[in-house]
């Protein structure tokens, strides 16, 4: 009986409704606490007020400035955080996937790097003006884009991308664009951009708003459909190039279509929230500890434990030190530096040619 219950307690079908009620609960608290705190059933309120079916049935019995703070500022901001830290989630089982190495990040790609770049340029110079209020998403998001196509274009041996040569050419290009944008940081004119600077470099949803998660969120439905319908296909790949073509697998150009949709993935997200760690590396290595590596369960999984950990990690950056607010990637490192540590020491990982473990 006590086996049974515990193989339940276990089961992928369990926790997938265990994490759904708690990333609903962490919302909640989320939207609540703040410089106002707002009773849980004020804000849901609220917000099912705005739909049309349910508002005539709903007594309005709250302030302007209560809409205002939970509506058009904490909602947009709680699910901009659980986009972001979802769709970081899927990228980072993707890629480990891909080189077959939990030690694997998003940010191997390049792809942070590059947008920096491109951030870094509007907020310290005002490039890409003609964009107006999406300068900043556009100018990181291309630059993602550009270091991802040059990752790609530097792994491929005769038309085969090489997983060790993949890993060599992201932290170099990662090296080479890091060291640009450290470059334009200390050209800046002004002091106060230098400090706008540092702080989406570190990541922050601070400013978000409802205009900007259409984007994101369908980018994240998109590739979350894609993932889970080529589910099988990834778990072949973690079985070797060879024995994935031996069952019909295409590895070459699975490995393409991959790092496309995950670049343009993380690009989207980071265009928006900026440069956030960890959460790739952290988040697919716990759930596999729990479920195994069966990616029709890992995928959603992932995507709720991280939408849950990058909720409560701006929760934190927004209240430890408030009215000031951190970086939300101050805390994702405080918690993924240790994490990392210890899943090195935990683990003997070493490369051979085709980056096995």
């Amino acid at each position: 009986m006590t086996l049974s219950l515990g193989l339940y307690l276990r089961s992928p079908v369990f926790l997938t409704w265990l994490m759904l009620i708690f990333l609903i609960i962490s919302m909640t608290i989320s939207v609540m606490v703040g410089a106002v705190t707002i009773s849980p059933l004020t804000v849901w309120k609220i917000a099912l007020s705005k739909l049309s079916f349910i508002e005539p049935h709903i007594i309005a019995d709250w302030s302007r400035a209560e809409q205002q703070i939970i509506w058009e500022i904490r909602f947009p901001r709680v699910i901009l955080a659980a986009v972001v830290g979802a769709g970081l989630a899927l990228v980072g089982v993707v890629i480990q996937a891909l080189v077959r190495n939990s030690l694997a990040d998003p940010y191997i790609l390049g792809v942070s790097s590059g947008a920096s770049v491109g951030a870094t340029l509007v907020i310290i110079f005002g490039a890409f003006s003609a964009f107006g209020q999406f300068a900043l998403s556009t100018a990181a998001f291309g630059g993602a884009l550009f270091s991802v196509l040059l990752v790609f274009i530097l792994s491929q041996v005769q038309g085969r991308i090489s997983t060790v040569r993949l890993l060599l050419a992201g932290i170099a290009v990662s090296m080479m664009l890091s060291a640009i944008t450290s470059y334009i940081v200390i050209s800046a004119p002004r002091e106060e951009g230098i400090r706008d600077a540092m702080f989406w470099m570190m990541g922050s949803v601070a400013g978000a708003k409802w205009s900007q998660l259409p984007i994101p969120l369908l980018s994240l439905l998109l590739a979350f459909i894609i993932l889970k319908l080529i589910a099988r296909p990834l778990n072949l790949m973690l079985m070797g190039e060879d024995a994935a073509a031996t069952l019909g697998i295409d590895s070459q150009m699975l490995k393409k279509w991959l790092i496309l949709l995950t670049a343009l993935l993380t690009g989207v997200l980071v265009s928006v929230s900026g440069a956030i760690g960890f959460i790739g590396l952290m988040v697919p290595h716990m759930v596999r500890l729990v479920v195994g590596s069966n990616h029709r369960y890992v995928l959603p999984l992932s995507a709720l434990l991280g939408a849950i950990f990058l909720i409560w990690s701006d929760l934190i950056a927004r209240t430890i030190v408030a009215p000031q607010e951190l970086p939300i990637g101050i805390i994702t490192a405080l918690c993924g530096g240790p994490f990392f540590i210890w899943l090195l020491r935990k683990s003997s990982y070493s490369f051979g040619e085709d980056g096995e473990k």
